[in-house]
């Protein structure tokens, strides 16, 4: 999630201060993704360094008012106008820690799936129960939280059916076929990319 695109964002639709920018966030997204008030005013002052945005009055009550320049309204164009960028291979910790434990002897990751699913199927009925018909069908504020908590309750319905999956795919091969010791051979420097994902395997 970009804080800095959606700070811009929001700062297209008028100027704002700190707090305010957090309310607009908090109010826009459902209030499933918090931010304190220290990451807005870095972010503020990294967008203020960058040309996006600029510095404006102070009213009475001490708040420091934050305008889009032209160069960050274009931002927040392209930014709408872009897919979203996921990167090349995954920053998944889910799936990071399960194929590591597949690979490390002496791990029972029957044991570590049965824990990680329980997990989010806790979560996954967290999420249910906090799911709740709008007041108002109409108002958008309530539609903006249903969006993001949907977005949350089938990221870990799928989850859920991966980690099925993997069980699925493990059991089929005996432990001992899995485990991995460490490798005697020195590895070279750089990051050869892997044949078959094309996407850059770290070495040291």
């Amino acid at each position: 999630m970009s804080v800095r695109q959606s700070l811009l964002a929001i700062l297209d639709q008028g100027p704002c201060y700190g707090y305010q920018l957090r309310a607009e966030f908090d109010r826009r997204t459902g209030s499933t993704w918090p931010l304190n008030v220290g990451q807005i005013y870095s972010t503020l002052d990294r967008l203020e360094r960058d040309g996006l945005i600029e510095k404006g009055e102070t009213d009475e009550h001490g708040h420091v008012y934050y305008s889009i320049t032209d160069a960050g309204s274009l931002e927040v164009a392209s930014w709408l106008d872009s897919p979203v960028d996921r990167g090349q291979g995954t920053r998944d910790a889910l799936a990071i820690k399960l194929a590591l434990a597949a690979t490390l002897p002496g791990v029972d990751v029957a044991t570590v799936i049965r824990s990680e699913r329980d997990a989010s199927l806790a979560q996954l009925r967290r999420l249910q129960l906090a799911k709740r018909p709008p007041a108002d069908p109409a108002e958008i504020e309530d539609l903006a939280r249903e969006l993001v908590v949907d977005s949350m309750v089938f990221a870990i319905e799928a989850e859920v059916r991966w980690l099925d999956h993997s069980e699925r795919l493990l059991a089929e091969r005996p432990a001992h076929a899995m485990a991995l010791e460490l490798s005697a051979q020195m590895p070279k420097r750089g990051r050869p990319a892997n044949a078959e994902t094309g996407v850059d395997a770290p070495t040291s």
